[in-house]
């Protein structure tokens, strides 16, 4: 959006960590009112609410794109086929400054990408007849991009923490673990800690220079996604059944272990897999709910089960396939109710969202195409509609 000379843009990199938009406008003033000891006295204060940033500019790309519409065997076969390819530059993302002027972060030009990627349209008629007719649309979609440049740091726990976040190298929104490495005889999780130690409670999560420990699983947005649509219909009767399919992205588990619980705490039924005595590190990788003399003896014992949320014990496939609709409809011959003074009546039934065939087991029945902070959602409910449908 542009209005007298000052731009507003969309955050590219990491979008769910900043505001919805960034400026290069002028200082930027609020006004308020400060807190006064009472109600009855009251003025108007004017604070800064963002410092000048006229360096900063539009961001850009460059996009080759080429496709193709073919029809064989009559039209029954039908092809559709685009490919395209962006060369992004000019991103905007957080840099750190020295601190001059009050600000040790800043929105700036930090980033190029590269992106490509294809889409394919596949629609056939299988078998038309007088009475019966089977049509078939199948959609691929494959997208990739990766950073081919940046001037912005990340640390280990924005790295790690499910959303994403931008690396050098690596999609937009690169996902990363920290090793684990297994259960000790106490049944506490030890990991790979930034110097390539083996430890429990010796991890620096805000560590940005040492990086290299971490485990890079994949991108948190999916790379393949499409549809399978089937159709059927017999003189008055027409079946549908739709399919959605997504791969090639991964989902960080909620983060529902800590080294201390309350009577209030919700637990997951996988804490019934927990290490309970010693020897169980060998057949689990659920770690103990900590005794108090544990959390004595080991200092910062959080660090621990933070870790262990955020490690690559923690990560579940995000690949789903959904059977998204099934509806089935019938259109009541004409001459059953050619006495009702109407045209037409059309009954149906429709289910949605009616199962997902497939998930990641470890997703313990969340559903992997609806994220919350730090997890996924319950998965949706299931709906069923009858609809009567009459032409006058």
């Amino acid at each position: 959006v542009l209005s007298h000379g000052t731009l507003k843009a969309s955050y590219s990199l990491t979008a769910d960590r900043g505001p919805s938009f960034v400026t290069n406008s002028q200082v930027v003033y609020k006004s308020y009112t400060p807190w006064r000891p009472t109600a009855g006295v009251a003025e108007s204060g004017i604070l800064i609410e963002d410092l000048e940033n006229s360096e900063l500019t539009y961001e850009k790309k460059h996009e080759f794109n080429i496709g193709t519409d073919l029809g064989f065997l009559n039209n029954r076969i039908n092809l559709e086929a685009d490919y395209y390819t962006r060369q992004n530059f000019d991103l905007i993302g957080l840099v750190y400054t020295p601190g001059e002027g009050g600000q040790i972060a800043k929105y700036a030009n930090v980033a190029s990408m590269t992106s490509q990627g294809v889409e394919l349209t596949i629609s056939t008629k299988n078998i038309v007849t007088k009475d019966f007719t089977w049509n078939t649309d199948f959609i691929f979609s494959n997208a990739v991009n990766r950073i081919t440049d940046l001037d912005s740091r990340s640390n280990v726990i924005q790295l790690v923490s499910g959303s994403g976040y931008a690396l050098k190298g690596y999609p937009v929104r690169a996902l990363f673990s920290i090793p684990f490495a297994g259960l000790n005889d106490e049944g506490l999780p030890t990991f790979i800690n930034q110097d390539g130690a083996e430890t429990i409670t010796d991890l620096k999560f805000q560590e940005f220079d040492k990086l290299g420990f971490l485990k890079y699983e994949g991108p948190t947005d999916p790379t393949i996604t499409g549809s399978l649509g089937n159709a059927f219909t017999w003189k008055g009767l027409k079946l549908n059944a739709f399919i959605t399919y997504s791969f090639g992205n991964k989902v960080r588990l909620d983060p529902v272990f800590a080294a201390r619980y309350s009577d209030l705490t919700s637990m997951p039924k996988e804490f019934k897999n927990r290490w309970v005595l010693p020897g169980d590190e060998a057949f689990t990788s659920i770690p103990v709910i900590a005794s108090r003399r544990q959390f004595k003896n080991y200092g910062n014992l959080s660090y621990a089960y933070n870790a262990y949320n955020y490690s690559t014990e923690r990560i579940a496939d995000g690949g789903f396939v959904r059977l998204k609709e099934v509806s089935l409809s019938y259109d009541i011959p004409k001459n059953w109710i050619s006495a009702l003074n109407v045209n037409t009546i059309q009954v149906k039934l429709q289910a949605t969202n009616l199962i997902l065939l497939y998930a990641d087991k470890k997703l313990n029945g969340q559903d992997p195409e609806f994220f919350n902070s730090g997890g996924v959602s319950t998965p949706v409910p299931r709906q069923f509609t009858f609809t009567l449908r009459l032409g006058i």
